[in-house]
C-alpha cells in the first residue's frame, strides 16, 4: 500500500535562529507526542543568510532545554523557492517575513502563506516578536506564543487530514 504524502510545515523567520527553530522544534514535541512524525514533515528557514550552517541561538536552547524541547540538533538555511512545493504550510513569524516570502514565492502558491499567529487568535497578535536584542523574557514570551500558536496548527492539520 502507497503511504499517503506528509504534510509539510515549514517554520520562516529572519535568520532562523531565534523564531523559526523555536516554533520547529516546538511543533516537532508536539507532533512526536500525537504519535504523527510519519505523517508530518516540519522545517524552519529564513528569510536572510547571515546564519546558515548555525545551530539556533543559545538562549533558545536554554529556553527549551527548561521546557523539555530539543533544538540544538537544528541548523540554520534560507527559504528557498523549492520550498513552496515541499510544504503545505509556510508559516512565518512578522509582516517583514510575509513580505520577503510572498515575493520570492510563485504566485500559484501563496496560499500556503500565512502567520503563524494566525492559528492563535487568543494571543491578541500577528508577529512573534523578535527577541535577539532582547532578554530572557523575550525568549519565554516567544515560547509561550509558538506553544499556542502550534498546538492550535497540530488540532487543525488533523481536522483537515481526517486523523
Amino acid at each position: 500500500m502507497e503511504q499517503a504524502k506528509q504534510v509539510g510545515v515549514l517554520f520562516i523567520c529572519m535568520g532562523n535562529i531565534c523564531r523559526s527553530p523555536t516554533a520547529h522544534a516546538v511543533f516537532r514535541k508536539q507532533v512526536k507526542e500525537a504519535g504523527l512524525v510519519d505523517k508530518i514533515n516540519i522545517d524552519s528557514a529564513g528569510t536572510h543568510a547571515y546564519h546558515i550552517g548555525n545551530p539556533p541561538d543559545s538562549r533558545s536552547i536554554e529556553t527549551a532545554a527548561n521546557r523539555d524541547i530539543l533544538m540544538a540538533d537544528l541548523r540554520a538555511r534560507k527559504v528557498e523557492f523549492s520550498d513552496f512545493y515541499e510544504f503545505d504550510y509556510l508559516l512565518v513569524m512578522d509582516d517583514h517575513n510575509h513580505q520577503l516570502v510572498t515575493e520570492l514565492g510563485p504566485r500559484e502558491e501563496l496560499h500556503r502563506v500565512s502567520y503563524l499567529l494566525d492559528f492563535a487568535p487568543e494571543v491578541g497578535r500577528k508577529d512573534v516578536p523578535d527577541p535577539y536584542y532582547g532578554g530572557p523574557q523575550g525568549f519565554e514570551q516567544v515560547f509561550d506564543m509558538v506553544e499556542i500558536a502550534c498546538a492550535n496548527l497540530l488540532a487543525h492539520i488533523r481536522q483537515q487530514q481526517g486523523w
